[in-house]
């Protein structure tokens, strides 16, 4: 097979993962849990606004969040015996005899600037009686489900040491229809799947949304014109602006991690290699000169390495190379097919689709031992992206015919899906920290 044809191959395996698919709210589903996870309750928060409660409550919002987590055992609202608002109020005792290890009081009341909300809240050690967090998250007007996930973000940080990843977004590609009735769309959800938001649409293919470092602006390729071109956009604006559309391959953008520079995958020199733009300038500089296909840049979180996939070795493997050029590393030592990498955020491991035979999975390689950890069961499972902690990595799969996104705890011992309630999604991007 010669090395067009094999790109095109590669293409087309991305591509083929696409169907019909109708736009729609993400549904949490949790396929695998954790027996150890710790016993928590939400009490609901008392609403202190004139104005009706959201059917979503933020207390409601916050025990999913953590429960999802697989971290954590929310109680259920029918089986708490008090409600207590306020630490006088909280019999620690009875608490203790429910089996419960933490527990969670908090209010809602308007803004004092009447422009939102002020969530006051606090988290209590039920066995020793010690208040462990006190805090006012306040936000704007109709903010309180970001408001929610700042909770359950604190909650999480405080009783695991790691922050939250609860008010982050998710990025990811939709199909829908066939052939000349064929529209395709980049979205971006809240992480636990609430309120999508079509970003940009197109008849022909989007792929490989990248986010910027501070979470404002998505690059990504469209075939909007017939050939691929990168392009990145503003979230909130929809301001637009193309990055590369020379002929040939113009594919995989990611930022570095300081967002000066995209890494990506051009094929103007004859053949896919690894370039890097510094995008106030829009000088290029080519990193990679080989006869083989290199591809999928990801920067390590110093901003020292890219990786990227290339088979130079004869089949697809994960390379580092410095990002100020130099001679390629192999990365990944074990597997037949290792591609698609996302570096977690400490630098130390490397997330993988990684395939055998007809099954592809998705691996986690650890630089410092060396050795691979499995993490889903799944046959067609890739594009892993790791959450901006580190405790997660989302992928897509397929389920029944269709695609979903997924997401594994970076042990491996806590999966969930996130299924849209019609059609298939794709390539998922996660994003970093929203300040």
């Amino acid at each position: 097979m010669t090395k067009p044809t094999r790109l095109l191959a590669a293409l087309v395996f991305v591509l083929g993962f696409f169907a019909q698919a109708a736009q729609a709210q993400l549904e949490i589903e949790i396929v695998s849990g954790n027996p150890s996870a710790f016993p928590i309750a939400i009490v609901p928060f008392a609403w202190e606004d004139p104005d009706p409660e959201p059917i979503d409550t933020v207390s409601q919002i916050v025990s999913n969040d953590l429960y999802r987590s697989g971290l954590f055992k929310p109680m259920a609202e029918a089986d708490m015996v008090d409600r207590p608002r306020d630490a006088e109020g909280i019999r620690f005792g009875t608490w203790r005899l429910l089996k419960v290890d933490y527990i969670v009081i908090g209010s809602v009341r308007p803004s004092p600037n009447g422009m939102g909300h002020d969530i006051n809240y606090q988290l209590f050690d039920v066995h020793s009686q010690e208040r462990l967090l006190s805090q006012i998250t306040t936000v704007g007007e109709g903010d309180l489900r970001f408001g929610a996930h700042r909770v359950a973000d604190a909650i999480y940080e405080a009783l695991t040491g790691v922050p939250g990843a609860f008010s982050t977004r998710i990025a990811y590609i939709t199909s829908t229809g066939e052939g000349d009735d064929s529209l395709y769309e980049l979205v971006v959800a809240d992480a636990d799947g609430f309120g999508p938001q079509s970003i940009v649409g197109s008849p022909e293919p989007l792929l490989s949304p990248s986010w910027s470092p501070d979470g404002r602006k998505l690059a990504y390729v469209s075939f909007e014109k017939g050939n691929s071109e990168i392009y990145i956009q503003d979230v909130a604006t929809g301001a637009r602006e193309i990055i590369s559309s020379g002929q040939g391959i113009n594919g995989a953008p990611s930022f570095s991690p300081d967002g000066t520079q995209l890494a990506m995958t051009l094929s103007r020199t004859g053949n896919p290699e690894v370039f890097v733009t510094d995008l106030a300038t829009g000088k290029q500089s080519q990193l990679t000169n080989h006869w083989a296909i290199d591809t999928e840049p990801a920067w390590s979180p110093d901003g020292r390495t890219i990786y990227f996939t290339s088979d130079r070795g004869g089949k697809p493997q994960i390379y580092g190379i410095s990002a100020r050029g130099g001679t390629p590393q192999r990365v990944t030592l074990q597997g037949d097919y290792n591609a698609r990498a996302s570096v977690a955020p400490d630098g130390r491991k490397i997330a993988v689709a990684q395939g055998r035979g007809n099954e592809y999975r998705i691996a986690v390689w650890d630089l410092d031992t060396e050795r691979f950890t499995v993490l889903t069961p799944g046959t067609l499972d890739e594009s892993p992206s790791f959450a901006p902690n580190g405790s997660m990595v989302l992928y897509a799969t397929r389920q029944g015919g269709r695609g979903v996104l997924s997401a594994v705890s970076a042990d491996g011992n806590v999966r969930q899906r996130l299924v849209l309630s019609d059609g298939d999604v794709r390539e998922p991007a996660w994003s970093p920290v929203i300040r």
